[in-house]
């Protein structure tokens, strides 16, 4: 007799037209607990949901979308490499877009960064610089060096080992059973600073503080330094002066430790150079991570940027002990290729400065007529705004008031998307991105101004 078999009563379940239902409720909804609307297409600095409602985006996503929505070029790029082959096993074969990805990439970096491991991400990235670190170290007979440090607070990425070196107590509390969590020193902020302090004499306290954590720990076991040269949304696109890259730099130097530079959200041409660390040439990194621009949304990419005289001892050792399934995959290569192009082609780079220059002065005028914009601040196109409760006392909104969400929530409303971020719980302020593609023009500037004033007239007037 002959059994029918039957699907288990969660695969009987009528599909659904709900945008949220059960299956993508909890991981994709968006604005705080509300729903998010549903993408429809892009172009140029615009999107439209599904309703036919246009929104400016002043965020390029997440800091990512430099060429903004529906770039021709990039397009046809993808559909010719797609028809000659999207994907090949790295350890079977390399492909003339990823090569020619990867010497792009390292000839844009510059001297000292002559080797490109692609990958699909900023998280994948950093993993990929802190190991090979660590190989590095191992087979130069330094195996004693582990110790990451970073800044408090910061962002390194989601997986577990770039958590470990992100400086974000809520998250150190959720996964610390499951992870290492790295030692930490005090980010150099230039507007909430401790009583006692200027913005110089913070920046060389905080990189004192390294110097001494070194020390703590045992300059024999702290193998690398990472950090944000220019801030993410974790310190607000934060810029320290000048001095303080160059002594970080020379405090490295002095006891061994590999700098890393995180440039996933500040690489790639944002802040109006290739990389942000070529603002402070006296301050190379050793190693850099790049991600988010370098592929402009079209696709998931990630790079990290390394040395010869890093690479050589571990190619010699064996090979890097690391790798990812779409590492170098050609699609994802050709893309790199078309929008990295592209931004040369089009200066976008000289813009991001010029808009960036812009942009600041105007949100700048916006803050001196707004009761909650505490702080400006940024370089090129990634900056952020700073919301207070109190711009005398530079103190924050208290207990469950969201402020940067609630600012957020607003400006969607008048189509304005900002990205919007309560690090810590608020422990270190909040903030928003003002980040917007790399194509922007000052027209389109003061559309994003017109749009963003109105969103603090109504969230000014909602608290008094």
């Amino acid at each position: 007799m002959t059994q029918t078999a039957t699907q288990p009563k969660s695969a009987q379940r009528e599909p659904s037209n709900d945008s949220h239902d059960v299956g993508i409720r909890a991981f994709y909804a968006g604005r705080g607990a509300g729903q998010a609307p549903i993408v429809s297409h892009g172009k140029g600095i615009f999107l439209w949901d599904t309703n036919g409602k246009r929104y400016l985006d002043g965020s390029s996503g997440a800091a990512v979308v430099n060429l903004g929505y529906g770039n021709e070029r990039v397009r046809d790029a993808m559909i010719e490499q797609a028809n000659r082959v999207s994907y090949a096993v790295r350890t079977a074969f390399t492909s003339e877009p990823t090569n020619r990805l990867c010497r792009m990439i390292a000839d844009l970096a510059g001297p000292g960064f002559d080797q490109t491991l692609l990958v699909s991400g900023g998280s994948e990235a950093i993993e990929s610089a802190l190991k090979l670190a660590r190989q590095y170290a191992v087979v130069t007979g330094q195996k004693k060096r582990w110790k990451i440090l970073a800044r408090m607070p910061g962002f390194h990425g989601s997986t577990l080992g770039a958590a470990a070196v992100s400086g974000d107590p809520d998250r150190d509390e959720m996964f610390g059973p499951i992870m290492r969590i790295m030692p930490k020193v005090p980010a150099p902020w230039s507007y909430r600073i401790p009583e006692g302090y200027t913005v110089d004499s913070y920046a060389d306290h905080c990189a004192d503080e390294l110097e001494r954590q070194i020390l703590a720990e045992g300059e024999e076991t702290v193998l690398a330094f990472v950090m944000e040269p220019v801030g993410g949304v974790a310190t607000g696109a934060l810029v320290a002066p000048d001095h303080y890259y160059s002594k970080v730099r020379k405090i490295c130097d002095r006891y061994g430790v590999l700098l890393i530079f995180d440039e996933v959200m500040c690489g790639a041409g944002r802040t109006g150079t290739f990389l942000a660390a070529h603002h402070w040439p006296d301050a190379l990194p050793d190693l850099v991570v790049c991600a988010k621009g370098l592929s402009a949304g079209y696709t998931p990419l990630g790079a990290m940027i390394a040395p010869n005289r890093i690479v050589d001892k571990v190619v010699e050792s064996g090979g890097f002990l690391h790798g990812h399934t779409y590492s170098g995959n050609p699609l994802s290569s050709a893309i790199g290729i078309a929008v990295l192009q592209e931004m040369l082609d089009h200066d976008l780079m000289g813009n991001a400065q010029r808009m960036g220059i812009v942009l600041r002065r105007k949100l700048n005028a916006l803050k001196d007529r707004s009761t909650t914009m505490g702080d400006v601040r940024g370089l090129g196109l990634l900056n952020a705004v700073e919301v207070v409760q109190d711009k005398a006392t530079k103190a924050i909104f208290l207990g469950a008031k969201q402020a940067s969400t609630r600012i957020s929530n607003i400006a969607s409303d008048l189509g304005l998307l900002i990205y919007a971020r309560r690090a810590a719980s608020g422990k270190f302020g909040e903030c928003f991105l003002a980040a917007p593609p790399l194509i922007i023009s000052e027209a389109e500037i003061d559309l994003f101004l017109e749009l963003l004033t109105e969103t603090f007239r109504i969230f000014d007037n909602e608290i008094r």
